[in-house]
């Protein structure tokens, strides 16, 4: 049992996910602050024009799916790296990065 231990903390594709996941918990707090300004803007868009600004729900839907793929690499529901390390657009891409 102890040598199982210790061939799993010396394992580097472990050291390199908590790495990943380190950065990437940093680019969660970001991305938080860039979807609440989203929700304002489409809030005083709504309150401006009477309706939902078109650039402003595409970027934001975009912005949903990636701290939707974040969180899935995060909570180890996926081995394939998010943004920057693959494509935006990180739908069913089967060319994406892994860690190992």
């Amino acid at each position: 049992m102890q040598q199982e231990i210790n061939d799993n903390l010396k394992k580097i594709s472990s050291w390199k996910r908590i790495f990943f996941m380190l950065v990437f918990s940093v680019i969660v707090g970001l991305v938080r602050i860039l979807l609440w300004a989203v929700i304002l803007l489409q809030v005083g868009s709504t309150l401006l024009t009477g309706s939902a600004n078109e650039n402003i729900l595409g970027f934001g839907s975009k912005l949903s799916a990636y701290l939707y793929h974040i969180l899935l690499f995060l909570t180890y529901n996926t081995d394939k790296l998010p943004f920057p390390f693959s494509g935006w657009d990180l739908i069913e891409d089967p060319d994406v990065p892994t860690i190992e």
